[in-house]
């Protein structure tokens, strides 16, 4: 049954460390337990959302790589996860290679949007999770989606970076996408204890207003033991303070549904 939502979110910052690929993963594995069909797109050659689903690199030959280049389709790149309603289309290193592979490949820019129409009446939600970069592959992605969620660590330097991926959204809204919105700001590995925490809580929220999502994620343990066991913090640990940030977003992300 196609669904009605098609929403497509691309997760990105140039800056790495940020909590962006946690965010993918913990972020979608809530709303599929809210029963909200949901896919990631691993964009990033490190490969940490298919990681960080014990997806290993000998069961990723069919990857975003190949299907970008033609060699696969994407229906055979899907793969299911230990969640039911969430799927995931895995990535390699081979990634890394793709932005000198297109250098004279018309409309590059659409390679990953063109892709995505043929499935994305399948599901509610697609996230990508893009490399901590603003190269090739993160425009692709800002030119698949129609939201932009971006996670920036609550520390001294979050703020360095964020005015180029803000004029890189413009610039890609204004000569690729009409259509991408910025969804929100999402505040990380937030510290109570760290007065650094606060004041740049306060920061972005006074130039962003509306656009920082109320759901703050805090800095936690059982969030970064997760991924080394293969799983989403929702299944490692959901009562942990990190699970219920994460269900917490998830609550805000399907109360902005009826604005769609």
């Amino acid at each position: 049954m196609k669904n009605k939502l098609n929403k497509t979110i691309a997760v990105a910052n140039q800056k790495g460390g940020v909590g962006k690929t946690t965010s993918v993963i913990n972020l979608a594995t809530a709303l599929a337990a809210c029963d909200r069909r949901t896919l990631i797109i691993d964009s990033d050659p490190q490969g940490n959302a298919s990681t960080g689903f014990g997806i290993k690199y000998n069961e990723r030959d069919i990857d975003l790589y190949s299907v970008i280049c033609g060699k696969n389709n994407i229906v055979d790149s899907i793969k299911s996860t230990m969640i039911p309603k969430l799927d995931i289309i895995p990535t390699s290193p081979n990634l890394s290679a793709l932005e000198q592979e297109l250098v004279n490949v018309e409309d590059r820019e659409y390679l990953i949007n063109n892709l995505i129409k043929k499935i994305k009446g399948e599901y509610d939600y697609i996230f990508i999770d893009c490399p901590p970069s603003l190269g090739l592959i993160t425009l692709n992605a800002l030119c698949a989606v129609n939201s932009l969620i971006i996670p920036l660590q609550t520390e001294y330097y979050a703020l360095e970076g964020l005015t180029q991926l803000i004029n890189t959204f413009d610039s890609v809204k204004n000569n690729f996408n009409k259509d991408i919105a910025l969804q929100g700001i999402l505040l990380t590995m937030y510290d109570k204890r760290n007065k650094i925490s606060e004041m740049v809580s306060k920061d972005v929220k006074s130039h962003f207003n509306n656009k920082v999502f109320k759901t703050v994620i805090p800095r936690n343990v059982r969030v970064s033991e997760a991924p080394s066991y293969g799983q989403p913090v929702l299944m490692y640990d959901i009562s942990c303070p990190g699970s219920q940030a994460y269900a917490s977003l998830a609550g805000e992300i399907i109360n902005q549904e009826k604005d769609l």
